[in-house]
């Protein structure tokens, strides 16, 4: 035995030195002692002499990366040896030897000096928490980068991250209370944005996705951040407007849409959200980007499905700090749709379209190895996830606006009843008004395609699309028989293979029943259904979807239409839509309904049908030209 010796501490071997310091020698000095001639170091002694605990490997293990901890908010990368079947977490990123279990293994770093130099040019520091972004970027690259991924990381779905019981979004000015899983989704959603990345809002249909996202908003506003941009269908633009007003009045909100829209930035500066269409921002893409958004939030996002599109090129140029899709169905047909989607919440993270499409084809096997990549930014919950934290029956309204072209026709219509009747105007007149809100082909437009200037009919295929989606079926009321078939001659082509029938005063009694048989036989579709005629004694539990395409007078029938999807054998909450036109005859149809389902409730009185003299004048009162100045 000489004066020198070893040890072995907090997973380093040590060399007793002469001055009595112990130091960590080469992985090449220590393997010239163990193994080979032991002439290029000081030490005498070889360390398997006096560690016999220990064994020594002749050859190197293999560096690699692991991925531990759980995503978004706490995601860690680390540096691994790898000897066999076994690892170990290297003591420093630079060593050069470890020990994996009681084995000391070298390490040929000059093997990985690129790959770490890789790693580090997107701001990775090993050892340090990561986020979202240079995580999928880990795993978007692990093929290319020549070292070992090892992904260890737990609770990576964002569905299952919960919201910590602090959290009170009324402290930001939310003016209503959030569902259990509604916290969730605005506590991930902050997480994400907290980052500077973005993501996908893929909740299904009737979760409450847009009061999620003006929740966020609110906090964003609480921070200290900027601006945020809503880009949604036109359809929609007046249900941004009504819920921002309800649940966020705190926010200042400006509609950019119509011929008065904003000509220069200048003139958007100051609000907090601004809310525009699709089509307006392809039309004034120029504008939009001249200002730095701090949140941008694209309704119905799969809008942007198609990489190629003029609205998709336009939307991605826009600059922002957090890019937010919502929509509930992020994958439609083909795995590119969600490449496109990814692309726009995380900019080049999946890599380029070419590459992608390289990589992954539309089949189950590639789709399900696309799945853990882009987990961590898709917040994806089904109702029936979550059926528990909800209400059995969901009332979703539906406010649209005119089309210019539509609003300048109404109001024709509107003073050509008041030219023929005055204010002796009775409900047989008011019936050209209801009937040219539930289409125009039934008073007499010429038009070859249904959807053409009828914004209420394009936000009906919207709305089918997502519920033909998840094969579920709705039911669809309304009074005339006229759009029935509108409905009956347009919509079987353009959803192929989806069930569609109808019951109203033409289908026989006796012959009902069938009819709804073979529609909760179907695997998806729609039953057309006229209020009155089929609005009782039938029982059609298979929809989980009703839509009022026309709003009735009576809340009773409606109520009554409703109840044939919302019965006691329903297994799933019921989603109610309610479609009407803002400064219409039908907005005041669905204000009388309000306020009659309130005086329902409060005191034992019935539900008379007939509006009364005040709801005629002030449906004649109104107009849709109101707004010309937001008219699209």
């Amino acid at each position: 035995m000489t004066n020198t010796s070893w040890k072995v501490e907090e997973g380093q071997l040590l060399n007793l030195q002469k001055d009595g310091s112990w130091v960590q020698l080469s992985a090449s000095e220590v393997w010239s002692l163990v193994f080979g001639s032991r002439s290029n170091t000081d030490a005498t002694v070889s360390p398997i002499d006096v560690l016999p605990q220990f064994e020594f490997s002749r050859f190197p293990a293999e560096m690699a990366i692991e991925l531990s901890g759980e995503a978004p908010s706490n995601i860690r990368v680390t540096l691994v040896g790898v000897g066999g079947s076994n690892r170990a977490p290297l003591v420093t990123p630079d060593t050069d030897q470890v020990f994996i279990g009681n084995t000391w293994y070298p390490i040929q770093i000059d093997n990985y000096v690129e790959s770490l130099a890789a790693i580090g040019s997107k701001g990775i520091v090993i050892g340090q928490a990561i986020s979202v972004g240079q995580l999928i970027w880990l795993r978007t690259h692990k093929a290319d980068l020549g070292i070992e991924l090892f992904d260890l990381l737990q609770d990576e779905n964002p569905a299952d991250i919960h919201a910590p019981e602090a959290m009170d979004a009324k402290v930001w000015g939310l003016q209503a209370d959030l569902y259990p899983y509604q916290r969730d989704g605005v506590h991930y959603l902050r997480l994400i944005a907290d980052q500077g990345l973005g993501c996908i809002l893929g909740d299904e249909m009737g979760l409450g996705k847009t009061i999620q996202v003006i929740t966020l908003m609110l906090a964003e506003k609480a921070a200290g951040r900027g601006s945020s941009l809503v880009v949604t269908p036109a359809t929609l633009l007046e249900n941004w407007r009504r819920e921002l007003s309800l649940f966020s009045p705190s926010l200042a909100v400006k509609v950019h849409a119509g011929p008065d829209r904003a000509g220069i930035a200048s003139r958007l500066a100051g609000f907090d959200v601004i809310v525009t269409s699709y089509d307006t921002a392809v039309r004034d893409e120029p504008l939009l980007s001249a200002m730095s958004w701090n949140l941008l939030a694209l309704d119905e996002a799969q809008n942007i499905k198609n990489p190629d599109a003029q609205r998709t090129l336009a939307v991605k140029g826009i600059p922002r700090r957090v890019s937010l899709a919502i929509t509930g169905t992020p994958v439609e047909n083909r795995l590119v749709d969600l490449w496109s989607l990814s692309d726009f919440a995380l900019p080049g993270l999946l890599g380029d379209r070419q590459s992608f499409e390289r990589l992954f084809s539309d089949t189950d096997d590639d789709a399900s190895d696309l799945a853990p990549i882009v987990a961590p930014i898709l917040l994806r919950r089904r109702v029936r996830e979550v059926a528990r934290d909800l209400p059995e029956r969901i009332d979703v309204s539906q406010p649209i606006s005119m089309s210019r072209r539509m609003a300048e026709h109404y109001e024709q219509t509107r003073q050509a009843i008041i030219a023929e009747y005055g204010k002796s105007a009775s409900l047989v007149a008011l019936q050209r008004l209801r009937m040219f809100c539930t289409h125009p082909l039934l008073v007499g437009a010429d038009q070859a395609d249904p959807v053409e200037e009828m914004p209420k009919y394009q936000r009906l295929l919207e709305l089918l699309e997502e519920i033909f989606s998840r094969d579920e079926k709705c039911l669809i009321f309304t009074s005339y028989t006229g759009m029935t078939d509108i409905f009956l001659n347009d919509l079987p082509k353009r959803f192929s293979g989806k069930f569609f029938n109808f019951i109203d005063g033409r289908v026989p009694v006796p012959d009902r029943q069938t009819v709804v048989d073979d529609f909760s036989a179907a695997p998806g579709g729609a039953l057309f259904l006229n209020p009155k005629a089929a609005g009782v004694g039938l029982n059609i539990t298979a929809a989980n979807h009703v839509i009022h395409y026309n709003p009735e007078w009576n809340p009773a029938l409606e109520d009554q239409a409703s109840a044939r999807a919302y019965r006691r054998k329903q297994q799933r909450p019921v989603t109610v839509h309610q479609f009407f036109f803002v400064d219409s005859v039908e907005e005041v149809v669905v204000g009388r309904l309000g306020l009659k389902r309130g005086l329902a409730e409060n005191a034992a009185t019935g539900h008379a049908g007939d509006a009364t003299a005040s709801d005629l004048m002030q449906a004649l009162s109104i107009s849709p030209l109101s707004k010309i100045g937001v008219l699209e």
